[in-house]
């Protein structure tokens, strides 16, 4: 009886310990930032995933022939691409038609995308600097290895908290279940994505000092971009998988000031208009 006891006992404790064993078999760094994570599969692995989803979104996308965007955006990614110093990475651009997408993606592998709805507000050659320089971020982190290896981890968990409920009432199953999935969502994943976002634009204004950009045009372009999301709505930003433009902004402001040595001024010490307009005509 005593032995039977102590296998069930270990049974709920094997996840948990080859989840510890590999958290610590794959920590290394993140270039630039410094910060430690975790990656369970290997290079090659990301790379090929990489390649296959970005044909398969290719595929069915509506590919820029305009001659003009197609060669500022090659000219400007493959120009941050060498400041990313990834000699083994086969870096590749693409523009996708969608003027109603303002966005762009990067995957494993240097496999980059930025949608034509993006471009009004890029504007210039800077400007989409700072979009590309932030994807190519993403690709050097390995971003896309890290959040798959999360998710491992959780899976992990989910087998192990299974095992240990199981001889408990399946409402209360079910309950402790749910619970941990929206705490690894809250708690886990979608932190773990605006953490990504935020380092992305930490190692994209690195890329872009690095590539000889001005990487003060990332204030400029999330100015516009915050202007241009302002009549729609937003989810709160922890249930969101990108930090807040205004927090975004700030972050940007401080490195900034680490990157160029100077001092970037805060939204609230900038004066307004009307203090402006007062300063002007000697009123109080």
């Amino acid at each position: 009886m005593s032995d039977r006891r102590s296998r069930y006992a270990l049974r709920p404790t094997w996840p948990l310990a080859i989840a510890a064993v590999l958290f610590l078999a794959g920590c290394q760094s993140v270039p630039l930032t410094g910060r430690n994570q975790v990656i369970l599969i290997s290079e090659q692995e990301e790379r090929v995933l990489g390649a296959r989803i970005y044909e398969e979104t290719l595929s069915s996308a509506t590919i820029s022939q305009d001659p003009q965007l197609n060669k500022m955006v090659q000219t400007v990614g493959q120009r941050l691409a060498r400041a990313a110093d990834q000699t083994d990475t086969d870096w590749k651009f693409s523009v996708i038609e969608d003027d109603a997408l303002a966005n762009a993606f990067a995957l494993p592998g240097g496999n980059v995308a930025i949608y034509t709805g993006l471009m009004p507000i890029t504007r210039d050659e800077a400007g989409l600097a700072v979009v590309l320089a932030h994807e190519i971020g993403h690709v050097i982190a390995r971003h896309g290895a890290e959040r798959l290896s999360t998710r491992k981890l959780v899976q992990l968990g989910e087998i192990g908290l299974q095992i240990a409920l199981g001889e408990k009432n399946p409402r209360s199953r079910k309950t402790i279940e749910h619970a941990y999935g929206i705490g690894t969502g809250l708690g886990v994943l979608l932190p773990f994505n605006r953490r990504h976002e935020s380092e992305a634009d930490r190692i994209g204004l690195h890329l872009m000092a690095r590539a000889g950009y001005d990487p003060e045009a990332a204030l400029h372009f999330w100015e516009r971009m915050t202007a241009a999301k302002s009549d729609r709505n937003h989810p709160p930003e922890f249930l969101s998988t990108h930090p807040s433009d205004t927090r975004r902004i700030q972050k940007i402001r401080q490195w900034l000031s680490e990157i160029t040595g100077r001092q970037h001024p805060s939204a609230s010490d900038i004066p307004s208009a009307s203090d402006i307009n007062g300063e002007l005509h000697g009123q109080n």
